[in-house]
């Protein structure tokens, strides 16, 4: 018996990651708002790009993702030589942190982040610190004040997920430039849904220690194909490249992110009508009695006076047939966090809350 077969130190200490639920037992007309796809999904292009590359899948993909890198460097006007594309922008995370972090040194990220933060540093073996967020908004001065000389990385999410709150460029300026030995990462999964916001472009272009990461699986809508793409120092995406493995993306999930990238008018339709809808959702809701913050992403974090209430809506809403996250694995126990649909999803998740509020209200239950 292999008794001293044993996993690396911190590897046991990862909770197994849960997606959001997309099935209700017993319905088949459910409405998923679990896991912030987006509802109109990819462009024709990029379907047609996929089902072209269907005939040559007996052909490994190419090992630099030239075709990809030099779209992406041309919608967004950066270098294509510093752009480095990954597995969703989690491989990217993952990256970094095997290559940046490691045994004695420290990962940070704020309360309420992204969970992958926790799980790669943990596989690293490094030390993931969790820092405190300012009534769910990233606080800068308080990851100032966590580093210390044995962080090697920041993690910020902007806008975060799951609290659909961000902060200005000029605050995470500031930051990158207080912890000059640590990269600060700079997740912008959702810099599409955010009116005139570069997900930290500039910042990456200019500063010596600023990593930006993206993906292509929520407003591009091609979740199912999994891509992601980091930009920053050539220096950075140079030791990222020396990490990732050669084929790590097919050539569908290559040529369907490229027609996606350059289809704009897609991506201008689907911006426009999540801003709609998510105006709409939050006001719709706080009327009812359950209020949220700001978001700038494509979903709302809505907030319930306690764990039970937000539970007991969460039960009313599968019952419903409408599946939304629970978000109590991110600190949140008291809110659902519920993706902007199509307008037909968002009435029906508002019109399932508003009975619920309203019965609450009427048994003396309160919000």
């Amino acid at each position: 018996m292999a008794q001293n077969i044993a996993p690396q130190p911190g590897i046991m200490e990862i909770s197994l990651y849960q997606g959001g639920a997309s099935h209700v037992a017993g319905r088949t007309d459910a409405i998923k708002l679990s896991s912030n796809e987006n509802p109109f999904g990819p462009s024709d292009r990029a379907r047609e790009a996929v089902i072209r590359a269907a005939h040559n899948l007996h052909r490994y993909p190419g090992t630099d993702h030239a075709g990809l890198r030099a779209a992406i460097g041309e919608v967004h006007g950066l270098d294509p030589e510093r752009i480095l594309c990954g597995v969703g922008s989690d491989e990217i995370i993952h990256m970094l942190c095997q290559a940046y972090a490691g045994p004695e040194t420290e990962v940070l990220f704020t309360e309420h982040g992204f969970l992958m933060y926790r799980i790669s540093a943990h596989a690293a073996g490094a030390t993931p610190v969790q820092v405190p967020e300012r009534e769910r908004v990233t606080d800068v001065d308080a990851l100032i004040a966590a580093a210390t000389d044995r962080t090697r990385l920041i993690f910020v999410a902007n806008p975060n997920n799951p609290t659909g709150t961000m902060i200005e460029l000029a605050e995470l300026e500031r930051l990158a430039l207080a912890v000059p030995q640590a990269i600060l990462v700079i997740d912008a999964a959702y810099a599409e849904y955010a009116d005139g916001y570069d997900g930290g472009a500039e910042l990456a272009t200019r500063l010596p220690n600023v990593v930006m990461t993206r993906t292509f699986s929520k407003i591009y809508g091609l979740g199912g194909l999994r891509v992601g793409w980091g930009y920053g120092p050539r220096e950075i995406v140079d030791v990222l490249n020396r990490v990732r493995g050669p084929f790590n993306l097919s050539q569908p999930a290559l040529d369907g992110a490229e027609a996606a990238v350059r289809d704009r008018d897609h991506i201008a339709r689907c911006r426009a009508e999540n801003s709609r809808m998510r105006a709409w959702l939050a006001e719709s809701l706080a009327e009812k009695g359950v209020p949220a913050d700001p978001s700038f992403a494509n979903f709302i974090l809505a907030r319930f006076a306690d764990e039970e209430t937000a539970t007991a809506c969460d039960r009313r809403l599968k019952n419903e047939g409408v599946i939304v996250r629970q978000v109590g694995g991110y600190g949140l126990p008291h809110c659902l966090r519920i993706t902007v649909g199509d307008e037909a999803s968002c009435r029906r998740v508002a019109h399932v809350i508003g009975l619920f509020m309203a019965e609450r209200a009427a048994s003396g239950q309160g919000a």
